[in-house]
């Protein structure tokens, strides 16, 4: 009797598995040459094999008419998001990924029509389909029907997350604070907004977050502490590193600091993840005292290594838009050649020595380091 149930089992799962969705196992770009022959679009799933909720979705996929509905519109391919040929497939198309399982549509020529992070229903993943197929409905059409005027704030969260899809940070601030500004305070520490927050803000002046910065007790009272620091870490990060981010003055990036230390990092901590674009937005400024005042005291305040002097003396020497910090880079060098540096190492000092030197104008200074970096380099 065993034997008769597991063979009943295993014609069960063959059956489903037939049934539903056939996931072509050919790389990528085979995948979409099938798709120009035929003419169909292709349906791709990023899943992972150790991710629960991609698992839970396995018995949806093998239903049999969410199997009819694709087989007959879509050519369909799974791609493990931790093999190194899904990145580069990703990176291919500046895809980012938020969660798993992440659903995209693409037409033959692998341009990304929709996606969908969807409910885990046989109706929904059809829905899905059916939405990719039609050009007034296709998450492609987004940014023409905001431009447009829509509003909704389905909508907008739709727009914000496929504008994380296809990294366009611009267009996803611009939804979450159209977003933002339809809610009130009283709504926005529930739960559809932490969601919000947790995936889709990552700007930290959105207004939702700077109510988080000023109400952190109730967040922690109705999600947790730890959860409410990551979410607000996250968000302060993103910020700042973002491309927009690169551009902030000096004012925004110690804004940023300071809301990094309110939420609970040590203040040491913060200011270390703010060293360079403090730096950076001094240079922009024509700053060059200011930065070289925030680098020299993070200087003195901590033990550095030789690759870390080296770092700073080659982004002074490269970035700064005048020589006026050239005595404190040749002080820096020395400071690293007193650590007993590598042949290797001190070869590289001596070329930022003499970028220095070169820089306050003192030529045979300059030469003389030169020659001696040469000796090093030749050894």
């Amino acid at each position: 009797m065993k034997k008769i149930f597991l063979l009943l089992l295993i014609a069960n799962v063959a059956l489903a598995q037939k049934a539903g969705i056939q996931f072509k196992e050919l790389p990528v770009e085979k995948v979409f040459q099938e798709a120009r022959r035929t003419g169909k679009p292709v349906f791709v799933e990023i899943f992972s094999p150790t991710c629960h909720v991609c698992q839970s979705f396995m018995p949806t996929l093998a239903d049999a008419r969410v199997g009819k509905f694709y087989n007959g519109k879509f050519v369909s391919t799974k791609l493990d998001i931790a093999k190194p040929s899904t990145q580069a497939f990703l990176n291919s198309r500046r895809l980012f990924v938020p969660s798993l399982p992440l659903f995209l549509y693409f037409d033959p020529q692998q341009n990304l029509v929709h996606f969908a992070m969807s409910n885990n229903s046989t109706d929904e993943v059809i829905r899905h389909g059916t939405n990719a197929l039609d050009p007034k409905l296709r998450s492609q059409t987004m940014k023409s029907r905001y431009q447009q005027g829509e509003r909704s704030a389905n909508f907008l969260i739709d727009y914000a997350m496929f504008s994380r899809v296809i990294k366009d940070t611009v267009a996803n601030i611009s939804a979450m604070n159209d977003y933002a500004q339809q809610q009130t305070p009283a709504t926005f520490a529930n739960q559809t907004n932490w969601l919000a927050l947790q995936k889709l803000v990552l700007d930290y002046e959105n207004p939702m977050f700077q109510y988080m910065l000023t109400h952190l007790d109730t967040y922690r009272k109705a999600y947790g502490a730890q959860p409410t620091q990551q979410v607000a870490e996250n968000i302060l990060m993103s910020s700042l590193y973002s491309g927009r981010g690169a551009q902030f003055p000096v004012s925004k990036i110690l804004e940023i600091r300071q809301g990094l230390v309110k939420i609970g990092i040590e203040s040491k901590v913060a200011a270390n993840r703010t060293l360079l674009p403090e730096v950076n937005a001094y240079f922009r400024a024509r700053q060059t005292a200011k930065a070289v005042e925030r680098m020299d005291n993070q200087v003195n305040a901590n033990q550095l290594s030789v690759p870390e002097y080296l770092y700073i003396s080659r982004l002074f020497n490269r970035a700064s838009p005048d020589a006026t910090d050239a005595p404190t880079v040749i002080k820096w060098v020395n400071k690293a050649l007193a650590l007993k540096p590598t042949a290797k190492e001190q070869a590289d000092l001596y070329t930022e020595l003499a970028n220095a030197y070169r820089r306050s104008g003192k030529a045979d200074d300059a030469q003389k380091a030169a020659q001696k970096s040469k000796e090093l380099a030749g050894r």
